[in-house]
């Protein structure tokens, strides 16, 4: 008889939605804090001050939890999202968008889903359906129109789209290397040791961080410290649960919703009034984040008709509560 892989149970799956969920608001409640914090921090020093606001946290989770060291297997893909996504991304976006406006870096940044399903399909073996794609061109359709709306005229440099162009392929790469890692180690554990080891690379930033401390005003250095706690801190922990559970494809794909966020964000905190154009961009992203997470009715027919019989269940010892190992990615 064929081995069919279970599916996980309707409650991991809400939870890894809610998951992904909170990662996004709060991804795209960063952008507002660091245009406060960037004023007054130059863009290693405020990486810096960030990774060890979120170091501390979640070192003193892992101590309240009584976490140990994620296990060995893990460390290669910890190791290199840490450089690549906690330490060189953060880096080269604060630089970059001192060199670019803000729509110019949206629009170079939102390749990093493409990247992401391109390198998920090659590397991990994701799935890349009809749906996720179309969802995904619907979605990198209104992140181009938000940026053209929010592009000012002679703002962008050659070298901070590169920086930009960089950053994006960071995260990606940090991603698809995430993956494998929470296939043995927890979600916490892969967070925690990735953004310490984005801390430690960014240590010869150590300097301009204490000096700039010394003079920055007290918000920029309380939105330093909300972005550790929360979108680092938290955000990633909650993406590398929701991303232990569903494809790095579609997590890339769930990150669009980033832009329509920070459009409302910007408008209810800031008091920015978003114009026709940059609407009609975030409502496109957020439906093309709708048609890439949707499911089609063919596809859940056939996984109902694929679903593991209760005596087949138990003789396995109740996977089906279990995170479901895709039929198409992951490492073996």
């Amino acid at each position: 008889m064929m081995n069919v892989p279970s599916r996980p149970a309707p409650r991991t799956e809400v939870l890894a939605a809610c998951a992904a969920g909170v990662t996004v608001v709060l991804w795209a409640s960063a952008f507002v804090s660091i245009r406060s914090a960037g004023a007054a921090y130059s863009p290693g020093a405020l990486a810096l001050g960030r990774l060890l606001a979120g170091a501390l946290t979640l070192g003193a989770i892992c101590l309240l939890r009584r976490e140990g060291l994620p296990p060995r297997p893990a460390w290669r893909g910890i190791l290199i999202s840490g450089l690549l996504w906690f330490g060189f991304y953060m880096v080269a976006l604060n630089w970059g968008e001192q060199e670019v406006d803000a729509g110019t870096a949206a629009l170079v940044v939102n390749i990093g889903p493409v990247l992401i399903a391109l390198l998920g399909a090659r590397l991990l073996g994701d799935a890349t359906p009809p749906r996720l794609l179309a969802g995904m061109a619907v979605s990198f359709a209104g992140a181009v129109t938000v940026g053209l709306s929010m592009s000012g005229g002679g703002g962008s440099s050659v070298l901070g789209v590169v920086l930009c162009l960089l950053a994006a392929v960071a995260y990606a790469a940090g991603v698809v290397a995430q993956k494998p890692a929470l296939g043995t180690a927890s979600p916490l554990q892969v967070t925690t040791y990735g953004c310490l080891v984005g801390a430690v690379a960014c240590l010869p930033f150590a300097g301009h961080l204490v000096r700039e401390a010394a003079e920055a005003p007290v918000t920029a250095t309380l939105n330093m410290v909300y972005l550790g706690v929360f979108p680092t801190a938290l955000a990633f922990t909650t993406w590398a649960y929701a991303l232990a559970r569903t494809t790095a494809s579609r997590m890339g794909a769930t990150t669009y919703a980033v832009p329509a966020l920070v459009v409302l964000m910007s408008w209810l905190a800031l008091g920015e009034v978003p114009g026709p154009l940059t609407l009609v961009g975030g409502a496109l992203c957020l439906a093309g984040v709708a048609v890439s997470r949707s499911r089609s009715g063919a596809g859940a027919a056939a996984r109902a008709a694929a679903s593991v019989p209760p005596a087949a269940d138990a003789t396995a010892g109740g996977a089906a509560g279990q995170p479901r190992a895709d039929r198409t990615s992951g490492p073996a």
